[in-house]
């Protein structure tokens, strides 16, 4: 992966009613950058949440979708997007960012 920084990996929390639910277990979901690896995710979020450990990342690639553009047959993809769930350890802080959902 070409200079992507930390910052650059996470792109935005993913909140549905399956995260939520996963959230009781310390386990966030987030979309993250598609050449983005699973050291690169725990690194970003070690140290852009302060006071996490990660224990475990798991990672989902998925292709974009087919939809219809400019008329009957003709037809456009929809971009690449990776999620990723994170599983922190015990001991580790929670991620303030969900707290208010």
């Amino acid at each position: 992966m070409a200079n992507v920084q930390y910052y650059d990996v996470i792109l935005k929390p993913i909140v549905t009613e399956k995260s939520m639910e996963l959230m009781g277990e310390k386990k966030y979901t987030f979309l993250v950058h598609p050449e983005a690896t699973k050291s690169q995710v725990k690194e970003a979020v070690e140290k852009m949440f302060n006071g996490t450990k990660v224990k475990s990342v798991n990672t989902m690639n998925y292709e974009g979708k087919k939809r219809r553009v400019r008329g009957t047959y003709q037809f456009g993809k929809t971009a690449k997007t990776k999620k990723a769930v994170v599983q922190l350890t015990e001991d580790s802080a929670d991620i303030e960012i969900f707290e208010g959902l």
